[in-house]
């Protein structure tokens, strides 16, 4: 399943291409999805709406969109910088600034599979393409998954509430918050980790690399790590995290970003999925056991 730094790279990517498109029609397969709004309603309620920005909600991408029919020409992806004399006669009207707010989302959770590819028409649809949304600057938006494990749904903003992840953000959670989230509590640590009520976005790998960076057994119990250890295990997870993303995310599976290239953070890892293999500090062996149904990683004695 892609993690934050896979689905961080991919929100910045489709915003950067498609952020002021405009959807102009939709299309939805016919094979079974778990939709969390029903597919006709969002071929009615996305057609005619301009794609305000995008973003990663833990796990989540979240599309914020204008009210319905609204168009905003003069920030259409592909437009030239505008020279100094033009910047005054593009600036937006009050109609194009509110249309500038978001008046509704689409959220999509990738699930296992999952990917978003922004391409234009004439490209080989692959198989497994489940939704399709045609823009006004000649690109497509097309949603790829094939386990049918991800989640589409729409939002709107003026009759329910924005869509959040039920985590904390562990890209900024400070030291007092981040301990917080694990005093008193039990089971292990890794566990812990992949609790998204507690930290919104980290998944296996992650959690993995940032025990390893951090010193930390996976299978110490929570409430028994020291505040001088979480401390060291936040910094160590927003490192890990933020190099992911530098990287382009880890891809050990069908991740791929919006332009369909691979990642280059699994030639990093340190521990996961290197079972057998010497550590990279101290050359002991990596070993593999399973916490709470998932596959872990670490190093017998680089972490206690």
């Amino acid at each position: 399943m892609p993690e934050l730094p896979e689905v961080e790279t991919i929100a910045r990517g489709v915003d950067k291409r498609i952020r002021g498109d405009r959807i102009v029609q939709v299309w939805f397969d016919r094979h079974p999805q778990p939709f969390k709004t029903p597919r006709s309603r969002q071929v009615r309620e996305l057609a005619g709406r301009t794609i305000v920005a995008v973003h990663r909600s833990g796990k989540h991408i979240v599309f914020e969109l204008s009210s319905s029919g609204t168009t905003l020409d003069a920030h259409k992806p592909g437009a030239h910088t505008p020279a100094a004399h033009e910047r005054e006669a593009l600036r937006p009207s009050a109609h194009e600034r509110e249309a500038l707010r978001s008046f509704a989302q689409w959220i999509v959770h990738l699930g296992m599979t999952g990917r978003l590819l922004v391409t234009t028409p004439e490209s080989p649809v692959a198989l497994h393409t489940h939704a399709r949304l045609t823009l006004a600057s000649g690109r497509e938006l097309r949603f790829v998954d094939p386990r049918r494990f991800g989640r589409l749904e729409f939002r709107d903003l003026r009759r329910g509430a924005a869509f959040g992840a039920p985590g904390d953000e562990p890209l900024t959670i400070g030291e007092r918050e981040f301990a917080a989230l694990f005093r008193g509590r039990r089971l292990y640590i890794k566990a812990a980790l992949l609790n998204q009520t507690l930290l919104a976005g980290v998944g296996n790998i992650y959690a993995d690399e940032s025990l390893f960076q951090a010193g930390i057994r996976p299978r110490r119990r929570a409430n028994r790590v020291t505040r001088a250890e979480l401390d060291r295990l936040r910094l160590a997870l927003r490192e890990v995290l933020t190099r992911a993303i530098r990287l382009g995310g880890s891809s050990v599976s069908d991740y791929v970003d919006a332009d369909g290239e691979r990642g280059f953070f699994q030639l990093e890892h340190c521990v996961y999925l290197r079972t057998g293999e010497p550590c990279r500090r101290c050359q002991t062996p990596i070993r593999r056991v399973v916490l709470a149904g998932r596959g872990t990683h670490y190093c017998p004695k680089c972490q206690r």
